[in-house]
Formats: structure tokens, C-alpha cells, sequence
């Protein structure tokens, strides 16, 4: 996701994406630690994706202050 992406959306929508995708991000990981993926650069995709949306949801809270 792009930064534009990501403030186009509501905060819910922000928080309810976050969930979920740290809930598909440690999937993931236990997945990778049983069997290695075909493409293990998607694990750190996700994490960097995570921390935007984290990033963003910080922001809103900072500027709703």
C-alpha cells in the first residue's frame, strides 16, 4: 500500500486492515518456519506495510489531540 492509499481510508477502516494484517503476517511467519516460502522478501513486504498503516493511525491520533 502507498501512503496515499492509506489516508484516502477512515481511521476504522485503517484499524480493522491493521488487524487483519498482522493477524495474515504471523501466519506467515509460522508458515515460514515450518517450510520456507517460495518468496520469503514478502514477510518483510508485510512487516514495512504494517508499520505505514501503524504510522498513519498515529499521525490521526496526533493531530486529533
Amino acid at each position: 500500500m502507498k501512503k496515499e492509499e492509506l489516508k484516502e481510508l477512515s481511521t476504522q477502516d485503517l484499524r480493522d486492515r491493521l488487524a487483519q494484517m498482522e493477524k495474515d503476517y504471523l501466519q506467515l511467519k509460522i508458515n515460514h518456519s515450518i517450510s520456507p516460502l517460495d518468496n520469503p522478501s514478502k514477510i518483510t513486504k508485510d512487516r514495512k506495510n504494517i508499520a505505514r498503516v501503524k504510522t498513519e493511525l498515529r499521525q490521526r491520533e496526533l493531530n486529533n489531540k
